[in-house]
């Protein structure tokens, strides 16, 4: 019998399987909103929501409706997230929170900038699929927000002592770059260009370390290496992740120097950030190869693995490069049989340990929630059957 395609094995995965786990065990009939904390046994075991999950699901059925089949259903989930969030997730003038009661009670203030770019991200996208005004004004006024936020993103919140060692980190040129990307026409064009080009110059050129071949999650003001525990974090989940980024904006704006520049990256941040001994993807790095400051350092994430997925097969896709098909395929297997769950199926497992056995028996909770799954496999699913395979 022979094995199906890989563009048959996505689209299954994601419209059998997990996609109508999140269908029939996320959906908060009474409040509106989403559960996203639900346990290997499919129950939920805590009701309390985070923003950013809820807006991360708001925007993967949106985008199911936009990009994959216009279903009724998937519309009516997006449309109860997002008519929750604009309720109750932010304070008037979109300061997001970062958590809510289950009947949208502010429970953590809005110190989480990426409360925001996830917001903003939903509400776009609701705005592209809907063409209602209210979802316009909500993503325009959060991103407004964030750049307001740009130079200290905690805010008011940030615990570090003023003046005594600042960093720029990582997460926000990636996000903004993307964020862009999504927002789409909501972003005058002339803005929206400038602002891609200067996060993308910033991580080709800032935030990726020559000398050790990795991106730093953390860099000095004005662009330097800071040798603390800070300055030496190396997330290789994050840099594989920037990286297709990087290849969608590319090849958008038909910059085949930022496509193979991003390539060249991912293959480095690969081959230091692969565990050699136990196979996966480290969760965490120090750039000088000292012992992390992060206990989990070691674990093996459900993100960092799709993820590199997605990086590894649209570089293939741009560019016929053999090893990054290699690492594709490297990648996929570990992570097929891995974080899939055998027995009851539905969305994936998150969180192993260093040999893969499973360390967290949830599929959802407080980080983990309907977003890196079904993007990747919607992603995955669609370069597969570009390159019919």
């Amino acid at each position: 019998m022979s094995q199906p395609s890989f563009s048959d094995l996505y689209l299954k995965e994601l419209t059998q399987q997990v996609i109508p786990f999140w269908e029939k065990y996320s959906i908060d009939e009474e409040y509106g909103g989403y559960y996203s904390c639900i346990d290997g046994n499919h129950k939920v075991y805590d009701t309390d929501k985070f923003v950013w999950l809820q807006a991360r699901q708001v925007w993967t059925f949106a985008t199911l409706y936009d990009r994959l089949e216009k279903k009724d259903l998937w519309l009516k989930i997006a449309q109860s997230g997002s008519d929750f969030l604009e309720k109750n997730g932010h304070d008037g003038n979109c300061n997001w929170f970062f958590s809510l009661q289950r009947n949208g009670q502010a429970l953590v203030v809005p110190y989480n900038i990426f409360s925001h770019a996830f917001a903003c991200m939903a509400m776009g996208k609701m705005y592209q699929i809907t063409g209602e005004e209210k979802h316009k004004k909500v993503a325009i006024k959060s991103l407004n927000q964030i750049l307001d936020r740009a130079e200290k993103p905690k805010s008011q919140w940030d615990k570090s002592y003023p003046g005594s060692r600042p960093l720029k980190n990582f997460a926000l040129p990636m996000i903004l770059c993307n964020l862009y990307n999504e927002l789409g026409e909501l972003v005058p064009e002339e803005e929206k260009l400038q602002r891609i080009h200067d996060c993308v110059s910033e991580i080709l050129n800032n935030f990726w370390d020559e000398k050790r071949g990795v991106i730093l999650e953390n860099i000095t003001p004005t662009g330097g290496f800071s040798d603390t525990f800070d300055g030496r974090l190396v997330n290789p989940g994050h840099g594989l992740e920037a990286m297709w980024f990087v290849m969608d904006l590319g090849l958008q704006f038909d910059r085949k120097d930022w496509i193979n520049r991003a390539v060249e990256m991912a293959l480095s941040i690969v081959e230091k950030g692969w565990d050699h001994e136990y196979k996966g993807i480290f969760y965490f790095l120090d750039a000088k190869g000292h012992p992390p400051q992060q206990l989990e350092w070691d674990q093996k994430l459900w993100w960092v693995h799709l993820e590199a997925m997605i990086c590894f097969l649209k570089a293939y896709e741009l560019t016929g490069s053999k090893s990054c098909w290699n690492w594709f395929e490297k990648i996929h297997h570990y992570t097929w049989e891995h974080f899939r769950d055998p027995q009851l199926g539905g969305e994936w497992f998150g969180y192993l340990n260093r040999g893969g056995k499973l360390s967290l028996n949830l599929k959802g909770g407080k980080w983990k929630g309907c977003f890196h799954v079904p993007r990747a496999l919607l992603q995955l699913y669609q370069i597969s059957k570009k390159l019919n395979i």
